[in-house]
């Protein structure tokens, strides 16, 4: 991925994983197949092959994705090609967004998060940043500071300092910012995973039929790189450069989740929020300078720049192979499909 200059367009990045087959869908047919490194099948599984009939009349549907990963892919693998050539970037002072969208249960949080032996993005990304910066010249000196806040229900809180309570977003000359979001310094990956986790702890999940750990709101990491350098003993700062990972909460169908009261109205936050940042990604895709409203909800304001502005993007989307999720597939496959031609400037 080429270093981005201002001014110059390029695409958003969309890749494909497909996760593997839960216990709970094992006998179910396989619908989404990974054929070569970027082309996915979508496959009916109402459909009998061996209706002639039927096949001519086939919802199978081919979509080609900047990158895709079959069920047998590994975190590394997933990492090295989407977010890894990411860092240089953010490094030498521009901004970079790595999103995880798909249905609820899909595998956004393991990509992101991962396990303790199985790091996900998150993990990787910043063992990558911190090695690269110890590399670097003695005269340059690196400071890294991250932030993490969840969007629940269209609040905003601080998962590091949770008694900080609602925080307001704000929009400003410099972009969009979170006004009270603490900001903390951290100098080595186990610092940063520690916070994580703790910052987990607060986050909202609560158990659906689709997903026994459900995530109830979109979580946000980010990640602040100040370099200075130092010239005839004047330290002057020269670049700051942001990534945002970002884990969306899953989309979802009522029918499929079996919610009802509190866990109801959350799913309609949830899918409203979405369904704003689709409305975006389809105004944004069809590139004809049409109005695109950031404001119908707090994560497409938060993501405007991301979306729209001086930034690397890619986007992950997230898809079971199970026959039964074949409606959820399908819309993720649509989304991610429109998502590959928005240009970020």
């Amino acid at each position: 991925m080429p270093d981005k200059e201002p001014g110059h367009a390029t695409n958003l990045v969309v890749a494909l994983r497909v996760r593997p087959i839960s216990s709970s869908e094992l006998g179910d047919k396989e619908i989404i197949h990974v054929l070569e490194k970027n082309l996915v099948v979508l496959r009916d599984p109402n459909e009998d092959q061996d209706d002639i009939l039927r096949v001519n009349r086939s919802r199978e549907k081919q979509y080609v994705f900047d990158h895709a990963f079959n069920p047998g892919a590994t975190q590394n693998d997933v990492y090295n090609v989407t977010t890894q050539p990411l860092i240089e970037s953010v490094v030498t002072g521009y901004n970079a967004t790595v999103f995880a969208y798909g249905a609820t249960g899909a595998g956004k949080t393991y990509t992101m998060l991962g396990s303790d032996n199985k790091p996900g993005i998150m993990g990787l990304t910043l063992n990558d940043l911190f090695a690269q910066m110890e590399s670097t010249k003695e005269d340059v000196k690196y400071k890294v500071t991250m932030s993490y806040l969840e969007i629940y229900n269209e609040m905003i809180r601080d998962l590091l300092n949770p008694a900080s309570g609602i925080l307001d977003l704000r929009e400003d000359a410099k972009g969009v910012n979170v006004a009270g979001l603490s900001e903390v310094e951290a100098k080595t990956t186990r610092e940063v995973m520690s916070m994580l986790l703790m910052g987990n702890k607060q986050r909202t999940s609560e158990p659906t039929a689709a997903n026994k750990t459900s995530s109830r709101s979109h979580a946000v990491l980010q990640v602040t790189v100040s370099q200075k350098s130092r010239v005839e003993n004047v330290i002057q700062e020269i670049k700051v450069g942001k990534l945002f990972m970002i884990d969306l909460a899953g989309s979802e169908r009522a029918a499929q989740t079996k919610n009802r009261g509190k866990r109801m109205i959350e799913g309609a936050h949830i899918n409203r929020s979405l369904l704003a940042l689709g409305n975006c990604i389809n105004a944004l895709s069809e590139n004809r300078g049409h109005y695109v409203n950031y404001r119908d909800s707090k994560l497409t304001r938060l993501l405007k720049d991301s979306l729209g502005g001086n930034c690397k993007t890619v986007m992950i989307a997230h898809v079971s192979p199970a026959g039964k999720l074949f409606e959820e597939s399908k819309n993720t496959l649509l989304y991610a499909d429109r998502a590959k031609n928005i240009k970020t400037t």
